[in-house]
């Protein structure tokens, strides 16, 4: 199924550049419906119609892919997303929905650019601060959706939203075995993270603890469960979080590998990925740590 709306956007409050106003931004989203529904055996039974929800939707470029357990802040100060982030307080049960608009194609001949819908994840705002211009927003993500069609475009966008999950695993035993090696990886990942960091710095949870601790317990969220991850799939999303002074192109390789992490439906491939990920960033944060003591020195 394709669905096409043509709307004008002004994504400057979440860091996507100003669309020149007497352009036409045309979003599609390319959704296909599978009559076959995933099922988590250890979790849940599935009914054969998918849920769905209508949702708000918050477009980020392609830059700034969301994965599921990670946190993120945001500064809204535009009137149309804090009408967003008022709806989703007030009537949404605290969710929206984070994904990627990515350029397709550019028509010079007609002024009408195209971008897809894609990336999609169900986010969960955990904190508001209100501002003088503004809010600060922290969201947590929870789990890929897939955008079946968009109902409204202004004064923001919201779509009807069903959820994404892995397929089934098929030995568990080797999943289980695959997540307590990641699990053990991320702990030995984060006592050395820890000490690049500064001494006069509050807190010594880095990203990827925050979000392991968070994919290891059940979320609490008001939807329906079809739309939360199981905990393998969860745990396979939480070593794809910056490392402390990561550089342009360490950042630039991160989002490389959460764009192929969303793709992937194989929980038991983006477990063994992040395992290499994690022994990577192992190895990198260790020499970061004896340059830095050589310089104490």
């Amino acid at each position: 199924m394709t669905c096409t709306s043509t709307i004008i956007l002004n994504c400057n409050v979440i860091g996507y550049p100003n669309p020149n106003p007497l352009r036409t931004y045309r979003l599609v989203s390319h959704s296909l419906i599978s009559t076959k529904v995933k099922v988590d055996r250890k979790r849940r039974c599935l009914p054969q119609i998918v849920t769905s929800l209508q949702l708000p939707l918050l477009p980020f470029n392609v830059n700034q892919v969301l994965v599921p357990s990670e946190s993120k802040t945001l500064h809204l100060y535009e009137a149309r997303y804090l009408s967003l982030l008022d709806e989703s307080l007030l009537t949404k049960k605290k969710l929206f929905v984070h994904f990627v608009l990515d350029p397709i194609a550019i028509s010079d001949s007609s002024g009408e650019a195209s971008f897809a819908a894609r990336y999609g994840c169900l986010v969960l705002i955990e904190n508001v601060e209100r501002l003088d211009v503004g809010a600060l927003v922290s969201i947590r993500g929870i789990g890929r959706i897939r955008i079946l069609k968009f109902e409204q475009a202004a004064p923001y966008l919201v779509g009807v939203v069903i959820p994404m999950q892995d397929t089934i695993p098929d030995n568990l035993s080797k999943v289980s075995s695959k997540i307590k090696e990641v699990r053990e990886a991320i702990y030995n990942l984060n006592s050395l993270e820890i000490k690049l960091k500064a001494p006069n710095e509050a807190s010594l949870q880095t990203h990827i603890a925050n979000s392991l601790l968070w994919a290891e317990k059940e979320p609490s969220v008001d939807c329906d469960e079809a739309f939360i991850p199981s905990l393998a799939e969860r745990l396979s999303f939480a070593a794809l979080q910056p490392i402390t002074g990561s550089t342009q192109s360490e950042l630039l390789k991160l989002q490389q590998q959460k764009v192929r992490a969303m793709d992937l439906e194989d929980t038991l491939q983006r477990l063994e990925d992040s395992l290499d990920i994690v022994k990577e960033n192992i190895s990198m944060v260790a020499a970061k740590l004896a340059i830095q003591s050589l310089e104490m020195q």
